[in-house]
């Protein structure tokens, strides 16, 4: 599904008129990966690509779904909220949490579908919870604002779906500025607007088509790992609260107090809060050579640290190393998966995708997607 007219129409033919229709957008984030669940400060912005959803109340106890783009539906009484499986639980936790919470809301339908990639790392999963959340709330007046939205989406990740996810995905998808990134404190949740400066160089994802679940184990390992780390930390000093009060130095000087996971981890984790804090600067001063730099070295970070990459995407990052006019490049999401995020001179972009995508074709025998994305506003109503 790619327009609002189509989710109006789609929803029609399930449940007649009178839907409103809300779009939530999905993300990128520049730098700070893996640091949102570690206090650390990130840089998303929200995208051209989401989730649409048409959705009105239907005056009884029963909330009524249809996952329009996969042709599937179930409905479900507003009293028997239980866990099941698949797509299911990210609306389910969803409203799971909100009963929780005792926000009060009545039947309704809704039917959602969208252009943003499962899979892909652009928190399709995230634009999900957190469009369902908005539009409930504006349907049945709940008087939430967008950081209360943004942190009920993230318990409902938590809750059915199981991935102990940060906060940077929901957070994004409902704070989103056209024409802009923001870096995120993800301890306070303060954030400012840092504009992209697109004149010589653009933002390309590349999908390696290879597909990432979050919720297999692996994410969550990663996330008690660093709790490991943290807690070591802290029985050295009280007064540490995150890996915010720890830098690389103290890391590498406790290395053998540390299991060699932990401790790449815990190196990775504060070398990217500081990275992302200097490319914060660099942002502000349009110096988006020393900005991709950072990126590379991101990858590095997380490939061979916090070893959440994989072959594919590894050798994405090489072969756009390879090309001048890539100044930066890195996995972007979750990991184990998903797509490249990469800075590409305008002028020569459609050159060094077609070497990149024919060279990864080559290699491992599948086509990978191009993405060309544009920032975008947060969560809002048509």
């Amino acid at each position: 599904m790619h327009t609002p007219q189509q989710a109006r129409e789609q929803y029609q033919q399930h449940f007649g008129e009178g839907a409103r229709i809300f779009f939530s957008p999905g993300r990128i984030n520049l730098l700070g990966e893996h640091v949102d669940y570690n206090g650390g400060f990130v840089l998303p912005a929200a995208i051209n690509k989401g989730i649409w959803f048409a959705i009105a109340a239907n005056h009884t106890n029963s909330a009524n779904f249809v996952a329009a783009d996969i042709d599937e539906s179930f409905s479900v009484e507003l009293d028997a909220i239980k866990k099941l499986d698949g797509w299911k639980n990210y609306v389910l936790g969803v409203l799971h949490i909100l009963q929780q919470k005792k926000y009060v809301i009545g039947g309704f339908n809704c039917l959602f579908g969208g252009n943003v990639p499962q899979g892909a790392g652009l928190s399709s999963s995230a634009a999900l919870e957190a469009g369902l959340v908005y539009a409930l709330d504006k349907l049945f007046n709940l008087g939430l604002n967008t950081q209360q939205m943004a942190l009920i989406a993230q318990e409902a990740e938590h809750s059915f779906p199981g991935t102990k996810c940060g906060i940077m995905d929901m957070f994004a998808s409902l704070h989103g500025k056209e024409g802009h990134c923001m870096l995120l404190d993800c301890n306070s949740l303060h954030y400012e607007y840092l504009p992209i400066v697109e004149t010589e160089y653009e933002l390309v994802l590349i999908n390696s088509k290879v597909h990432h679940s979050l919720n297999d184990g692996q994410y969550n390992k990663r996330r008690q790992e660093a709790m490991e780390g943290l807690s070591f930390f802290q029985t050295l000093n009280k007064n540490v609260t995150s890996f915010r009060a720890v830098n690389p130095d103290v890391v590498n000087q406790f290395r053998e107090n540390l299991s060699p996971e932990v401790y790449h981890r815990c190196l990775y984790i504060t070398q990217e809060i500081e990275r992302t804090q200097k490319a914060a600067e660099y942002l502000k001063s349009n110096n988006l050579i020393e900005f991709g730099k950072l990126m590379y070295q991101t990858h590095k970070g997380l490939s061979e640290l916090y070893e959440v990459s994989c072959g594919e995407l590894d050798y994405l990052v090489t072969e756009a190393k390879l090309q001048y006019d890539v100044i930066g490049s890195r996995m972007m999401g979750g990991g184990f998966g998903g797509c490249t995020i990469n800075l590409i001179a305008k002028n020569n972009r459609d050159n060094v995708v077609s070497s990149i995508v024919s060279s990864y074709q080559r290699v491992y025998d599948i086509q990978p997607e191009v993405y060309l994305v544009e920032t975008s506003n947060g969560t809002h109503e048509m």
